[in-house]
């Protein structure tokens, strides 16, 4: 028994030593979660118009099969929340040990539910035309905060029409979201956002494209006996991209007149301000008047006939007056 209990006790000894040196041998570095992570401006995936709203910051994630990106913007409101453009690129691969991105319908239901999350506050109503803008169709839902601000939820989806066609192409899907509101701009400003982003990042492969084939070139190009003439009636730009406050216009204030019982007007009582006074010229005095030609400094106070007013050294106002001083000077 004595012999058996000690054979054990050699035994836990030589495990507990080769435990300890294996947790030596280990590099105990430190080793950063698969999370979001802060990134530079110049990183975003998709960019807003030429004019705002500025981006302010940057979260990224990458994602198993992809990349994940919420564009934070600038945001003047009294809506609660923060602006933001949510793009997603769904592709083939991405962080090995990152979860992927779930594939997610654009159904009545699951809208409802990401703008009640986005803009809780306010009472959005969807648009019911149709709207297409450089990557195809996309929709999107207005209304107004109870402060009066305008606020705006878009959605839109960028995939192939060609996947349908073809076997192992075009296989990559954007999932696009943005969210505006803003007490200086109008619904049609918030909307031209939806029309002058750019999306700046791209999948690696031509398998993943998301835009589907370039169309087809005019089939006059080259071809002889066939002219082609500049256009008589180019459309104009119908949306300017970005918006800004209008400019505040300051107006001096009116002062509140009230009728007496004769029906005349008469000036609305004002409140005196106290501070340093200057005493008043005697009776007899003139105020001193503009002379139209230069005079000499000695005659520029006076008027024939009549006594310069006089203007008491700052010794002579206030509470503690020099009586000296200002005897002496005639004041």
């Amino acid at each position: 028994m004595l012999a058996d209990f000690c054979s054990l006790s050699r035994l836990v000894s030589t495990l507990s030593v080769v435990a300890a040196l294996a947790g030596c041998s280990s590099s105990g570095s430190v080793r950063q979660t698969n999370g979001p992570e802060l990134m530079q401006k110049e990183e975003a995936l998709v960019m807003p118009p030429p004019g705002g709203p500025a981006i302010v910051g940057v979260v990224g994630r990458a994602r198993g099969n992809g990349e994940q990106q919420t564009v934070h913007l600038a945001t003047s409101s009294s809506v609660p929340g923060q602006n933001y453009f949510r793009i997603e690129f769904h592709g083939g691969s991405g962080a090995a040990d990152a979860p992927a991105l779930a594939y997610r319908t654009l159904s009545e239901a699951s809208l409802r539910r990401e703008m009640a999350a986005a803009i809780p506050s306010a009472r959005l109503v969807r648009s019911s035309e149709f709207l297409q803008n450089a990557y195809g169709p996309f929709g999107y839902a207005a209304g107004r905060g109870a402060s009066g601000d305008a606020c705006l939820y878009g959605w839109q989806q960028i995939r192939s029409r060609s996947t349908s066609g073809g076997i192992g192409r075009d296989f990559g899907m954007i999932q696009i979201r943005v969210r505006l509101c803003d007490s200086h701009a109008t619904e049609r400003q918030l909307l031209n956002v939806m029309y002058g982003y750019t999306v700046t990042g791209s999948f690696a492969g031509e398998i993943w494209n998301p835009y589907g084939r370039p169309g087809e070139v005019d089939s006059r190009i080259g071809q002889t006996g066939k002219p082609i003439y500049p256009a008589a009636d180019a459309p104009p730009q119908a949306m300017t991209f970005g918006y800004s406050p209008p400019a505040r216009t300051f107006r001096p204030a009116v002062p509140e007149r009230m009728a007496d019982a004769g029906g005349e007007s008469a000036p609305a009582a004002v409140t005196r301000i106290e501070g340093p006074r200057v005493p008043l010229p005697e009776p007899g005095a003139v105020a001193a008047q503009a002379v139209p030609s230069p005079a000499p400094a000695a005659e520029a106070g006076k008027v024939a006939g009549a006594a310069a007013v006089i203007v008491p050294s700052p010794d002579c106002i206030g509470a503690t007056v020099m009586k000296a001083a200002c005897t002496n000077k005639g004041y």
